[in-house]
């Protein structure tokens, strides 16, 4: 592990935070708070938002605190702050501590305690079950522990109302099973870096071809879950047409990914970016990279439908 002698820059600090993941949480978390329906007063509703970027920068500082070790082995994350040693472990984990106290408290007293304390259960579930127990111990590490990055938007929808009613939890449940074929679909051409960690990846523990069978099977399960927002009064006529194409076009690389042999080389990936593979995996990459497109849209429809009061479709409740 290499060590810098220069003083931590600020900017070394927000990396911390894993901006990227944090604002995929704020988005998140705001299409809940929004689709609640619940007229919240804007300046709580900044405030609440905040609090749940707070909170997620605070688990990953944890993560990157416990994880320097096996950050240091692999290219996708050597360069961050602790295993490059621009941040002390010390720092990390103190910054995690002060934000998750500055979060959670400040939530419940502008929001609800109901909020405040899936923020705290999101925070540790991520730090501690995840991070400190799943990562290192199990392939299922990513289902059970996509739990953490699935509930920004209950916690949102929480916040305006106090309640998680079911469409809050469908949120939840889109995101949930969006996380296996995604991070699977990026582990088939990274499956060395995790190999050389230790990290008991599925590509790694089950191989390629069961790993490429576990993404399709959990696509089939993904995408009617997609769908159904549309039929709960959550989504309209405009999701329920993002929901259905996007999906096709979702089982259409998933099964491309099961036909493929991506994952069966070593050294698929290049050193030149997180999209840059071998023609052996480019089925993976382009599952990858949909994917994140394809939660973009679902919820920047669910979120522009209530902003704008666009028709439902056949809501039930």
């Amino acid at each position: 592990m290499s060590r810098s002698s220069a003083p931590p820059r600020w900017q070394d600090y927000v990396q911390l935070l894993k901006p990227r993941v944090m604002s995929l949480v704020i988005f998140t978390a705001i299409t809940g708070l929004i689709c609640a329906d619940a007229g919240m007063n804007p300046i709580l509703a900044a405030v609440a938002i905040f609090c749940i970027a707070v909170g997620a920068g605070a688990s990953a500082a944890f993560n990157m605190w416990y994880d320097a070790d096996i950050d240091a082995k692999m290219r996708r994350t050597r360069g961050r702050p602790v295993p490059a040693g621009k941040v002390q472990g010390a720092d990390a984990l103190a910054m995690g501590g002060v934000l998750s106290l500055f979060s959670v408290m400040l939530l419940g007293m502008t929001a609800n305690w109901l909020a405040a304390g899936l923020l705290a259960f999101t925070i540790f579930f991520y730090a501690v079950v995840y991070t400190m127990w799943l990562k290192r111990s199990t392939p299922q590490n990513i289902v059970i522990g996509g739990l953490a990055g699935a509930l920004p938007p209950v916690i949102g929808w929480a916040a305006a109302t106090g309640t998680t009613p079911l469409n809050a939890w469908l949120l939840c449940a889109i995101i949930f099973m969006w996380t296996p074929p995604h991070f699977w679909a990026l582990s088939l051409y990274t499956s060395e870096d995790y190999q050389k960690a230790g990290v008991p990846m599925m590509p790694v523990t089950a191989g390629a071809a069961s790993t490429r069978k576990q993404i399709l099977i959990y696509s089939l399960l993904f995408v009617p879950i997609c769908i159904t927002p549309a039929f709960t009064g959550l989504g309209g006529l405009t999701y329920l047409a993002v929901a259905g194409f996007g999906g096709l076009v979702f089982l259409i690389l998933a099964w491309r990914v099961f036909r493929s042999r991506a994952g069966e080389k070593a050294g698929e990936r290049n050193d030149d970016g997180l999209y840059d593979v071998k023609a052996g995996s480019k089925d993976a990459r382009n599952l990858f990279a949909f994917s994140i497109l394809y939660l973009t849209l679902l919820f920047a429809t669910l979120l522009a439908e209530h902003v704008f009061d666009l028709p439902a479709f056949g809501a039930l409740s």
